[in-house]
C-alpha cells in the first residue's frame, strides 16, 4: 500500500521510538540500569522461560476443546516471543517507572529473542527452518541500538533546550506505535486465505486478556515480596516488560520461521490480538499503577526517615 510498511514500519518507525527514548532518557539513568542484574534476570527468565512453559501446560488442557487448533498454536507462538521494543517502554514512562530498566530489557530481550525464539518455536511447535540470524541481528542493531546511541549523543548538545521545552516524547512514541499496529492488522487481515470462526476468535480474545491480567498480577506479587529488593519504579518496569510480547519482531520472525506455511495467517492472529490488547490493558491500568507507585514511594520515604529523639 501507499504507506510502504516494509520500509516505514520495519526501519523508520522502530528507529524513531528508540531515537526518541535516547533523546529523552538521562544518560546516568541508563548506565545505572545496566548494573541492575537481578531485575534483568527476573524479566528475561519470566518472559522467555516461564511464560512459554506456562502457555504450553495451559494449551494441553485447551486441546480437548473445539477451539481452532491453529489459533491455539498461535497462542504458543505468543508465549515464545521476546519482550517488545516499544510498548513496555512507553507504558513504563507513562507511569513514571524505571524507564532505563525497561529500555535495557526491551533491547536485551530482543537480541536474546533472535536466538531463543526460533529455538522455542522449534521445541514447542516442531517448526524447522533455517533462520537468518545475521540479517535479523543486524536489522535489530540498526533499528534499536544505533538510534538509541544517536539519541543519547544528540541529547548532550541540546540538553538545556530539552529541559526547558519538555517536548511530548510520550505522545510521539504512542502515535508511531499506533501506526505499527494499524499496518500489521491491514497486512494480516487482507490475506484472502484467512478463515476464522467467530467462536474461536471470541474465546482467544478472552484467553489473551485473562493471560495478561494473571501474569501482570503474578509479576506484581513476586516483585513486591517482603524479601524483594525491587523499588516501586522497578516493579512497574517488571510488570510491563515481563508480560508484553513483541509484534514488530514477532511478525517478521513468524514469516521467516513459517515461510510458505499454509496456516501462517491463523498462527499470526493471537499475536496480532495480543499486541493491541497489551497496550489497551496497560493504558487502562496506568492511573491505578501510578497511584500505587506514588503512595508506595511515599510510604517508603516515611519509614526511612530518622525518628526525632524523644526529650525527657
Amino acid at each position: 500500500g501507499p504507506l510502504k510498511p516494509e520500509i516505514t514500519i520495519t526501519y523508520i518507525a522502530v528507529s524513531t521510538i528508540f531515537f526518541n527514548s535516547g533523546l529523552s532518557l538521562k544518560t546516568e539513568e541508563l548506565t545505572s540500569a545496566l548494573m541492575h542484574v537481578k531485575l534483568h534476570l527476573f524479566v528475561q527468565i519470566f518472559t522467555l522461560v516461564f511464560f512459554p512453559t506456562a502457555i504450553w501446560v495451559f494449551l494441553q488442557l485447551l486441546s480437548i476443546t473445539p477451539i481452532n487448533e491453529w489459533l491455539l498454536k498461535g497462542l504458543q507462538t505468543v508465549g515464545c516471543m521476546p519482550p517488545p521494543v516499544s510498548s513496555a517502554v512507553i507504558l513504563t514512562k507513562a507511569v513514571g517507572g524505571n524507564e532505563a530498566a525497561a529500555i535495557f530489557n526491551s533491547a536485551f530481550g530482543s537480541f536474546l529473542g533472535i536466538v531463543i525464539t526460533p529455538l522455542l518455536l522449534l521445541l514447542f511447535l516442531g517448526s524447522s527452518s533455517s533462520v537468518p540470524f545475521t540479517s535479523i541481528f543486524s536489522q535489530l542493531f540498526m533499528t534499536v541500538v544505533v538510534p538509541l546511541i544517536i539519541g543519547q549523543i544528540v541529547r548532550r548538545y541540546i540538553k538545556d533546550w530539552l529541559e526547558r521545552k519538555k517536548p511530548p516524547f510520550g505522545a510521539i512514541s504512542s502515535c508511531v506505535l499506533l501506526m505499527i499496529i494499524y499496518t500489521t492488522f491491514c497486512d494480516t487481515f487482507s490475506n484472502p486465505n484467512i478463515d476464522l470462526d467467530k467462536f474461536s476468535l471470541v474465546i482467544i480474545v478472552f484467553i489473551i486478556f485473562s493471560i495478561q491480567m494473571s501474569f501482570m498480577f503474578l509479576t506484581f506479587l513476586f516483585s513486591t515480596r517482603n524479601n524483594s529488593t525491587f523499588t516501586p519504579a522497578d516493579t512497574v518496569a517488571i510488570i510491563f516488560c515481563s508480560t508484553h510480547k513483541s509484534l514488530t519482531l514477532g511478525i517478521p520472525m513468524l514469516k521467516i520461521v513459517f515461510a510458505g506455511y499454509e496456516y501462517l495467517s491463523l498462527i499470526s492472529v493471537p499475536l496480532l490480538i495480543y499486541h493491541p490488547a497489551q497496550i489497551l490493558l496497560g493504558s487502562l491500568l496506568v492511573p491505578t499503577i501510578k497511584s500505587w507507585m506514588v503512595s508506595r514511594q511515599k510510604a517508603l520515604k516515611l519509614t526511612r526517615q530518622p525518628k526525632a529523639p524523644v526529650k525527657v
